[in-house]
């Protein structure tokens, strides 16, 4: 695996592969690499004939520095990872690369950034995200780009933004890849000390409740799991997967536990008997592919 760390080699060596008729993946993360991040990995491996995984702590895309400063960085424990699973090219690029001096432009998507998500991080948060996304979409030009149904609302702004725009690119989105007590797979995880990483499996346990009660009243349950575990969710809703807005099949919620702020989601199968509707025995959620 060859690292490489500005848009300069990175465009050369993308159009060599194009001249040898390979297709291109590209994984876009932030590092800290979990089992969420080598299934989109493995995923990429399986499907296209040159694999990039992109490595950029994007600043654009936080609202409060200490939640930057603090966010896990281990490049060459990520990169062993990446090359292990079969990447072919590590992009790591510095921050001046992607944010150059004088640099200004946005890309932003009205509406489905200003929810839930939006609202919670504020008005820069998917801005950022939209933008060096579109940034590595215009570096790579990949055929495929994969992205974890964890981070539900980016996938549906990044779909929406990627269809606007015109960008001839797949967007393959991978089931959330969960611990064995059913908590989200997140780089933020390792943050939480030993009592808040047990709270912090209340919010799957949370999803499970709501997925079972999904014929009653699914938020009442999952509030009283959530509270149960002494966890106050930022936001704790039922919408459409695509437009984020009530009412709709997929089952949000956002909480932090301690300093740390979690996410998950479960998208309900209404078809699904009662008891598949809840977990199994590891912990996973009965859900409808995205």
């Amino acid at each position: 695996m060859r690292t490489i760390r500005t848009i300069a080699e990175l465009r050369s060596h993308v159009r060599a592969q194009r001249h040898a008729g390979r297709s291109i993946g590209l994984v876009p993360t932030m590092g800290a690499f979990h089992a969420g991040h080598e299934s989109l990995i493995r995923a990429a491996r399986a499907q296209t004939g040159e694999v990039i995984v992109s490595l950029f702590v994007n600043p654009a895309q936080f609202n409060d520095p200490r939640d930057l400063a603090a966010y896990p960085r281990d490049e060459q424990r990520d990169a062993a990872i990446a090359e292990r699973l079969g990447a072919d090219i590590l992009f790591a690029p510095p921050p001046e690369e992607v944010y150059p001096d004088g640099f200004s432009a946005t890309v932003t998507v009205p509406g489905l950034s200003d929810v839930l998500e939006g609202a919670q991080r504020g008005p820069g948060h998917f801005a950022g995200v939209c933008t060096v996304v579109a940034k590595l979409f215009n570096m790579v030009e990949p055929d495929v780009a994969y992205f974890g149904q964890k981070d539900g609302q980016q996938v549906a702004v990044i779909k929406r933004m990627a269809r606007d725009l015109d960008f001839p690119v797949r967007i393959e989105v991978l089931p959330t890849v969960r611990e064995p007590d059913g908590l989200a797979m997140s780089s933020r995880n390792v943050l939480l000390s030993p009592e808040e990483r047990l709270r912090a499996a209340g919010l799957s346990a949370a999803l499970r409740a709501a997925a079972a009660a999904i014929d009653d009243d699914p938020l009442a349950a999952a509030s009283a799991v959530l509270g149960e575990h002494g966890i106050s969710p930022e936001y704790l809703a039922m919408v459409d997967p695509e437009s984020f807005q009530a009412p709709g099949p997929l089952i949000v919620v956002a909480a932090t536990v301690g300093d740390i702020r979690l996410i998950d989601n479960v998208l309900i199968d209404r078809a699904a008997t009662p008891e598949r509707r809840g977990a199994d025995p590891k912990g996973a959620v009965s859900v409808l592919p995205t």
